[in-house]
């Protein structure tokens, strides 16, 4: 039997960068699934050739520290874009690599991208005229933690 031909795979368009500022990590403890936490989220900037603004404080990033080394990330937070518009992100992925180089990342050592798995598969929601676009889009983000920041590389997905 022959495998099908697939068709050629989406295009990444860049999108944004997202420099976002982070709280300190609070721990629920063990769950049915893994560490249930949270990290609050501050305020950044968000810089690109389709979306430029600021975060607006308030922001959270739910996790779940599983057992197989892997963390569930579950981001909700909002952007303010330059005209004034508020546009509502939900930002679901993972984040997984050697288990010395989350020790690191942990310790808030820097840590280059490449060395570990951040990706989160983005979506918008607004009710701003001039971004009613981002309604229909998702986006691929690329991560990087920083001791007190994340940094997020935004391709949008056609």
């Amino acid at each position: 039997m022959t495998a099908p031909t697939l068709p050629p795979p989406p295009a990444l368009v860049p999108m944004t960068h997202i420099r976002c500022e982070v709280g300190a990590l609070v721990t629920l403890g063990p769950a049915k699934y893994g560490e249930r936490r949270y990290v609050p989220l501050g305020g950044g900037t968000v810089q690109g050739p389709e979306l430029n603004g600021t975060l607006v404080e308030g922001g959270v990033d739910w996790q779940v520290n599983r057992a197989d080394g892997a963390l569930d990330i579950a981001a909700h937070y909002v952007i303010r874009a330059d005209d004034g518009g508020l546009i509502e992100v939900q930002s679901d992925g993972m984040r997984h690599g050697p288990a010395e180089v989350l020790a690191r990342l942990a310790r808030g050592e820097a840590v280059p991208r490449e060395a570990y798995f951040f990706r989160t598969v983005m979506r918008f929601q607004t009710g701003a005229p001039a971004w009613l676009h981002l309604n229909k889009v998702m986006a691929l983000a690329v991560g990087q933690r920083k001791a007190r920041a994340v940094l997020l590389d935004v391709y949008r997905i056609t």
